[in-house]
């Protein structure tokens, strides 16, 4: 029997979603791949699905692929997501609007058809990446929608562990510190470092290595993964 599994990751075309496609890749799973701006593929077991990930049909059409070409869906990555710094009361129509359409709308349509389908199965597993400033908010980093958003990913992973762990469904998320990833520029890459305990900034491995860790700990679930250099211990 092929352990071959069958792994949708959004947010997929670069930083830690490009990464978390090789990687899976690399142990030899499919990979249904989605961003906005994705290119298309040539590989045999990478297909790609160009979308916004907050739209409800972009959902279907990549859930319909992975079905289509590979007739299952076992790990869903949802690793899209946006993040504005900015104080409260400066945050515009236009901000609340965007955050809550990839970080909430991208989360919800895809996972409920993930769930769907793992049902079926008898098994699955999703992982969110959310942020440790959940956990410990900074005055250095105003971030009450990053907060509102991935806080309610945090307990939305712990719900979902509940409401499916009788049916053989995993739910667990990686609560990120900051990485470097093209998000960040290189010359602010020593003031980020500094916001962590262990003094410099992470590198988008060490989230890849937590999700796959994730996806092959079959006794884990409902967990918040932490990679985070200290950050949600305290400062």
């Amino acid at each position: 029997m092929s352990t071959s599994k069958v792994i949708i990751v959004t947010g997929a075309s670069q930083g830690i979603g490009a990464e978390t496609v090789k990687a899976f890749r690399a142990q030899g799973h499919r990979v249904v791949a989605t961003s906005r701006s994705i290119a298309p593929s040539t590989e045999a077991d990478l297909v790609t699905v160009a979308g916004d990930i907050g739209d409800a049909d972009t959902a279907r059409r990549v859930v319909e692929a992975a079905i289509e070409r590979f007739g299952r869906v076992d790990t869903l990555v949802n690793n899209a997501g946006i993040f504005i710094a900015r104080p409260f009361t400066q945050y515009t129509q236009d901000d609340y609007a965007a955050i809550t359409k990839v970080n909430l709308n991208g989360f919800f349509y895809i996972t409920q058809l993930a769930v769907e389908q793992m049902q079926k199965q008898g098994s699955g597993h999703i992982v969110s990446i959310t942020t440790s400033l959940v956990d410990q908010a900074n005055h250095n980093v105003p971030s009450v929608l990053a907060s509102l958003t991935k806080g309610g990913l945090n307990s939305a992973t712990k719900s979902l562990a509940i409401e499916y762990a009788a049916a053989g469904i995993r739910a667990n998320a990686v609560s990120p510190g900051i990485i470097k990833s093209p998000m960040h520029a290189p010359e602010t890459h020593a003031a980020l470092g500094a916001l962590h305990p262990m003094g410099h900034m992470g590198e988008m491995r060490d989230i890849v290595d937590a999700i796959l860790y994730l996806d092959s700990a079959a006794f884990v679930t409902g967990e918040i993964l932490h990679v985070d250099g200290g950050q949600s211990a305290g400062h």
